[in-house]
């Protein structure tokens, strides 16, 4: 996943609420994300779940109330967190991050339709 590109908007604030289990996310254009943790262990930037292609991306599931239990910062241009379910090889750059936060509508509805094509659910087993 790219790094943070010049004309990228650059975070000004970063928050983990563990009690909605949302990364807050402010960025100096103005913008702030409250990004669900299951969003960002759903569409981890990970070659465990992406794959080296869109065809090898591995479809989670049972994701509902996965937890951040750390964040590491890499460098200034990303965040690495360890989910609660032991995932913990995804870098987020800040503009995957600014991508997960603005198009969060859009992101759910893809990923509710892979699960109920699948016959997959959200919910853990």
């Amino acid at each position: 996943m790219a790094g943070l590109r010049p004309e990228s908007p650059r975070p000004t604030a970063v928050t983990l609420h563990q009690a909605s289990q949302r990364l807050e996310v402010a960025f100096d254009d103005g913008a702030c994300f409250l990004i669900p943790f299951e969003l960002m262990r759903v569409y981890s930037p990970s070659a465990e779940v992406q794959g080296h292609s869109p065809e090898q991306a591995v479809l989670q599931v049972g994701k509902r109330g996965v937890g951040i239990t750390g964040v590491e910062a890499v460098g200034h241009y990303a965040l690495k967190p360890s989910f609660s379910d032991g995932h913990d090889s995804g870098l987020f750059s800040w503009d995957y991050l600014y991508h997960l936060g603005r198009d969060e509508a859009q992101l759910w509805r893809a990923y509710e339709a892979k699960l109920s094509a699948a016959g997959a659910s959200r919910d853990p087993a």
